[in-house]
């Protein structure tokens, strides 16, 4: 089926896509438009009963690794980096004043 596309169309998706385009490259717009749509339609006509869907052109795997917990007791360590600490905590400056 041959799509065609009318000016009003073009100047619509002109407005949609916040695109000012000459009368040239209106015309031109109108082709690829047609010529995509066209595409669109031979797609469509293909067999694709025994085809599985994929949600990737590629075959991927997960390529995270899983999430081992490993006890580790490193607050020691974390302390040691502070520049202030007190009672096993991070001291920091005060960040809010209390309103009376």
């Amino acid at each position: 089926m041959k799509h065609i596309i009318d000016d009003e169309m073009i100047e619509y998706v002109g407005i949609l896509a916040k695109l000012e385009l000459s009368d040239t490259e209106k015309e031109q717009a109108k082709q690829d438009i047609e010529q995509m749509l066209d595409y669109i339609d031979r797609l469509g006509e293909l067999d694709t009963e025994d085809v599985e869907p994929l949600s990737h052109v590629l075959e991927m795997n997960n390529v995270f690794r899983e999430d081992v917990v490993v006890p580790d007791d490193i607050k020691e360590k974390m302390l040691d980096n502070a520049p202030a600490q007190k009672d096993g905590m991070f001291m920091v400056p005060k960040t809010l004043e209390q309103i009376s």
